[in-house]
């Protein structure tokens, strides 16, 4: 579950596990290749490991109990694998999950394509043409809010394009919203939801931020936004059914925390891999590049909390994401569109890597272990 280029020798990495013999989630490190349960009364959660000053000092002195190797645990992770058994989950417990949209330059054309083709794929191939030959890729490098993106937003007005999305992309306000609720996101090997009624989606590869209530920035990990390019295109009123559905978040595999090897200096240079392996044998490849992200990450974490707003579990932010993917899967001129069965893979030599696999969100396994059953779980296993 780590790429072969991983940089991850040690990086202080945390996560969650599913044990069977309590039936209830444990918080874990990972020592070389043994997982670490260090759940304990002092830190039952992963919201109050985020949430202590010294994470790496408290990781390094946890005594904690010897789960199992990475690769037994990773097994028995896979959606293939009998259930019931010791397995990631998700690093995210308590927090919300937030993420922030069109944050690349190269993204927001995609975004004015959904738009403007109102869900139909097959006027999107036409828009595209006509949008690229006005915008481009002069949109890269502008500063959102600044003069120079101010002076494009007359041009692409004049020009009849304006956009929501670019409003978002280039203007003061940075667009962030509620991907999923505090323990739905899936983890490493789980299945990934889309709704049946669309007909048009695809996976978004992004970064994403374990954010403390203090606002401080904790450490980073690795995220798929699924994506109903349709349902969202016929309306940005249907974000929320766009995005959050059973299933439809995946986190992991372990947040890496921030400490002396690792920071958000690193985070603004990932480079993160897709590659999406279909049952047809059909195979998509992607890259995203934080390096052409159009806002600042600190300055979106700033504008999602504050005096304004307050978490008091902190929160996961999704970074948003370079990849929009045209290639053609079937007719000509229609794009990608994901199948059942289909393998997603988002790799990052600094992060490890996530996959799972795509089903429709009614065959996902429903989400039921939520915030209450989380707590009366602790309770009773003393830790509360």
């Amino acid at each position: 579950m780590l790429p072969k280029e991983n940089t991850l020798s040690g990086a202080t990495l945390v996560g969650r596990v599913w044990r069977p013999d309590v039936q209830g989630a444990a918080l874990v490190t990972l020592r070389g290749d043994r997982v670490i349960d260090i759940t304990s009364r002092e830190v039952p959660t992963m919201r109050d490991l985020m949430e202590l000053d010294d994470i790496p000092g408290y990781l390094t002195a946890a005594q904690g109990e010897d789960l199992g190797s990475l690769a037994e645990i990773t097994a028995n992770s896979d959606e293939a694998a009998p259930g019931g058994q010791l397995r990631l989950l998700s690093p995210a417990d308590l927090q919300v999950i937030k993420a922030s949209g069109v944050t690349f330059a190269e993204s927001m054309v995609e975004r004015v394509i959904e738009e403007q083709a109102a869900g139909n794929a097959d006027l999107a191939q036409e828009i595209r043409a006509k949008v690229a030959g006005i915008i481009g890729d002069s949109l890269r490098g502008i500063v959102p809010g600044s003069d120079k993106a101010m002076q494009v937003k007359r041009v692409l007005i004049d020009e009849g394009l304006w956009s929501q999305y670019l409003e978002v992309g280039i203007g003061p306000d940075a667009e962030v919203f509620t991907k999923a609720q505090p323990t739905s996101s899936v983890g490493w090997g789980a299945s990934v939801g889309l709704h049946p009624i669309s007909s048009w989606n695809n996976p978004e590869p992004e970064i994403v931020l374990a954010v403390d209530s203090r606002g401080r920035i904790r450490g980073a990990t690795l995220g798929n936004d699924v994506n109903l390019r349709d349902v969202e295109g016929r309306s940005a009123l249907l974000l929320g059914k766009a995005k959050d559905n059973n299933a439809s978040c995946s986190i992991g595999p372990f947040i890496r925390v921030f400490d002396g090897s690792y920071g958000i200096d690193d985070v603004n240079r990932a480079e993160l891999t897709l590659t999406v392996e279909g049952e047809d044998g059909f195979v998509l490849e992607g890259r995203s590049s934080m390096t052409q992200i159009s806002r600042d990450p600190e300055s979106i974490v700033a504008q999602t909390i504050g005096r304004h707003h307050q978490y008091p579990d902190g929160f996961m932010l999704f970074l948003g994401t370079l990849f929009a993917p045209i290639q053609d899967r079937d007719e000509p001129g229609q794009g990608f569109t994901h199948k059942v069965g289909d393998v997603v893979t988002i790799s990052e030599p600094g992060l490890g890597m996530l996959q799972n696999t795509v089903r429709l969100s009614t065959d996902c396994p429903e989400w039921t272990n939520g915030i209450a059953a989380t707590m009366r779980n602790l309770a009773a296993r003393g830790l509360l």
